[in-house]
Formats: C-alpha cells, structure tokens, sequence
C-alpha cells in the first residue's frame, strides 16, 4: 500500500501552505514598495537627496537580507 496517497486533505493543507508563502512575499515586497516611496518623500523634506537616497538603499538592502536569511533557516 503506498504512503504517498494524494487526498484531498494532503492537497488543502499543501495548498493552505502555498497561500500563506505567497501572502509572506506580497508583504516583504510591499514593505519594500513603502519604505522606498515613503523614503523619497522624506528625502525631499531632508534636503540632500545623495545622502537620504543611500540610508534608504542600505535599509532596503539589510531588510531583503533579514528576509531572505530567515527564508534559508528554514
């Protein structure tokens, strides 16, 4: 008899599963989209858009590492 018996549970789970990963990346995707449009915004209220452009850049770059390190724990 085999173990592997595709069910319509096995498949619900493995879907549920698919979901969550997919709405995981749309919110790191998203945060990313808001921290660049919000950081523009005030980049233009800071005054020097060199200096306000690259601590941006640096956050977005070390909040994609956060993400992507915890994506490779697991």
């Amino acid at each position: 008899m085999p173990t592997d018996i595709d069910t319509p549970a096995r498949r619900a789970a493995t879907g549920d599963r698919q979901r969550s990963a997919n709405l995981r990346t749309a919110l790191v995707l998203l945060s990313i989209a808001l921290v660049f449009f919000f950081g523009i915004i005030a980049a233009k209220f800071m005054g020097d858009p060199t200096t306000a452009i690259g601590v941006i850049g640096t956050a977005v770059l070390l909040y994609l590492v956060v993400a992507i390190g915890r994506n490779l724990r697991r």
